[in-house]
């Protein structure tokens, strides 16, 4: 028998072609993403800012503070502009959301509340008050479906419960209480796909639809395996850490965690294979700066690493985005924020190394060519924008992509684009660090506050069809303003009802039991009417006291629709519509019942003083 016959030994496996990336068009993606070394600009919040996002078909970035507080800004040429703030919450926001349209903003807090925005029309819409706290909240609709989905996640259970986000009444639409055996710390919705991604506490992760509620099935959408044993998404739990953020990449193929743990994990999303792990954890770093790779001052080190076991010890999580592209991972360490190329596994470039004083946590991204329409350049309030956004016309069709990100334990967010900041020349709007916000008083000021301070000349109540915008007379009527004002700050209108509507009469609110009983004033019970004898109900559109006789003022206030000479001497007349006429005129003439009471539900959203 020659040697060459019988049977062969099995083959050697043909290598693993590394993959690579063409450096031509990794050096194109990466043009399109920033590359200041030093943040250009930072912007002011009244408390630490919390929450950054990024609406990209409208081109608004969304920042909101930990005491309730919600700012929309609007991308220009170079740079953004404030356009509104909101106080949205009496408490701390634990979740805000940008729907994958980009024209729907939700916010969760722990004041029991869902609110909701028209991102395009930068304005409140909506609530739904929840009867129990909630945490983080996501948008799980496809562009063009009817009903718009949000999954809330409650605080301390391990339940998801799905809204409609447009509806007035039976908004709950379906509970998931059997998904997760602990309360849900991240949710993602991936648009390609078709279903939710969410993780709990004891580091499970799980796949399901919107529309069935149930685990997706196999090769349904591009999903391709029927169990989890074969996937990764085991891999927290086997390590004994949890999800505290999660991107979804905008092709659907990947998504990205943040681990307790402090490491980053890149799963494909439709096999559910881990694709990338980065350990971030402090010890990295230590042995890092301990071999010279760092190449950090040891007092500089120091200072970080001190600061990085306060951001451990802390409920504040930072997290891990996607570039437009898919192939860069962007997320903040203690050395700056790393842009990653997850296709050939290498660090790509640090933004902020030198910012020393500040640990970013919490980032978004804007990519693309900065769409400023023509009505926004004209009502642009500063010269800084103006000039913004008359400039040289070829750069409103360059890229100016830009990183915005909160920093631990400041009431700033920052702003990092291919540009270095400019040296602050001394006049308005130079300097990199903008004071658009006010000095904070301290407690003792704020305790004796005088009562001057408490009145407003200006209001707006945020209905649930419209905005009324209310000049008042806390001059003639201090204590009426006084009242309104107060109880308007407190949060004690949000969600009152419109309880009585008398068409070609009056408009009528402000009893938190909805019923026309209830209600007291500021300083408990009723109090004094003061009439003036320049302000009369002569005219509609009237804003007046409801009582039930001679000195029984209590929260509840009316809006006149026709001249109302007759009660003139028995409610106490504090101010007038200014604009908003059709919104009260679209209140009148909804549909009531034989008590005068509105078929469907118009509630107060919440009342700003100006």
């Amino acid at each position: 028998m020659s040697d060459d016959e019988g049977p062969m030994p099995m083959p050697m496996p043909a290598p693993k072609r590394r993959r690579t990336m063409d450096p031509a068009h990794e050096l194109a993606l990466l043009d399109e993403l920033p590359k200041g070394e030093m943040y250009e600009k930072s912007y002011m919040h009244r408390d630490v800012v919390s929450h950054v996002a990024f609406s990209a078909s409208t081109q608004f970035l969304i920042t909101a503070s930990a005491d309730g507080h919600v700012k929309f800004w609007r991308k220009m040429v170079t740079g953004i502009e404030f356009v509104k703030h909101y106080k949205a919450h009496l408490q701390a926001i634990v979740g805000l959301a940008v729907s994958p349209d980009g024209l729907r903003l939700a916010t969760t807090s722990l004041d029991g509340t869902i609110k909701f925005f028209d991102i395009l029309g930068f304005d409140m819409v909506h609530m739904i008050t929840l009867d129990f706290v909630p945490s983080i909240c996501c948008w799980a609709y496809m562009k063009g479906q009817i009903v718009p989905k949000i999954v809330i996640a409650e605080k301390d259970a391990a339940t998801l419960r799905i809204y409609h986000a447009e509806a007035t009444s039976n908004a709950l639409l379906h509970t998931l209480d059997k998904l997760h055996m602990a309360p849900v710390t991240v949710l993602g919705y991936n648009p390609v796909l078709n279903c939710v991604i969410s993780g709990d506490r004891k580091g499970m992760l799980e796949y399901w639809s919107p529309d069935t509620y149930a685990v997706p099935a196999k090769a349904k959408n591009g999903i391709s395996f029927k169990f989890k044993s074969e996937t990764d998404l085991y891999e927290l739990a086997k390590n004994k850490t949890y999800a505290c953020s999660i991107d979804i990449a905008i092709n659907g193929k990947d998504f990205v965690v943040t681990g307790e743990d402090c490491c980053i994990r890149v799963f494909r999303c439709a096999t559910g294979k881990l694709r990338r792990k980065y350990d971030e954890s402090l010890a990295i770093f230590e042995d890092a700066q301990a071999a010279g790779s760092l190449q950090l001052d040891a007092i500089d080190f120091g200072r970080r690493v001190a600061v990085e076991k306060e951001v451990i010890a802390s409920p504040q999580v930072s997290n891990c985005i996607f570039d437009e592209s898919g192939h860069f991972i962007l997320f903040p360490t203690l050395l700056g924020i790393k842009i990653i190329n997850i296709e050939t596994n290498k660090l790509a470039r640090v933004l902020g190394k030198v910012e020393n004083t500040e640990r970013f946590m919490h980032l978004c991204l804007f990519q693309g060519t900065p769409n400023v329409n023509t009505q926004f350049q004209k009502h642009a309030s500063t010269q800084a924008a103006k000039k913004l956004v008359m400039s040289d016309p070829k750069a409103k069709n360059e890229t100016d992509p830009t990183v915005f990100t909160t920093a631990f334990k400041k009431s700033r967010f920052y702003c990092f684009s291919s540009r270095e900041p400019v040296e602050d020349d001394g006049t308005e709007d130079s300097g990199r660090d903008v004071f658009n916000e006010k000095p904070t008083l301290d407690a003792g000021h704020i305790a004796t506050e005088s009562t001057s301070s408490k009145l407003g000349s200006r209001a707006v109540i945020h209905t649930t069809m419209g905005d009324i915008f209310l000049t008042l007379y806390p001059n003639e009527t201090p204590r009426t303003v006084e009242n309104f004002c107060t109880h308007a700050r407190n949060g004690y209108y949000d969600n009152c009802l419109f309880h009585r509507v008398i068409k070609n009469f009056m408009i009528q609110t402000g009893d938190p039991l909805g019923d026309g009983t209830g209600g007291e004033s500021i300083w408990g019970g009723e109090f004094e009417d003061e009439f003036n004898r320049n302000l009369r109900h002569d005219r509609p559109y009237t804003l007046s006291m409801a009582n039930a006789g001679p000195r029984t003022n209590g929260s509840q206030f009316f809006i006149t629709t026709v001249p109302t000479p007759w009660l003139d001497n028995k409610h106490t007349v504090f101010g007038r519509v200014e604009t908003g006429k059709d919104t009260v005129s679209n209140i009148e003439n909804i549909e009531v019942d034989e008590y005068d009471k509105p078929v469907e539900d118009i509630r107060i959203i919440n009342i700003d003083i100006l």
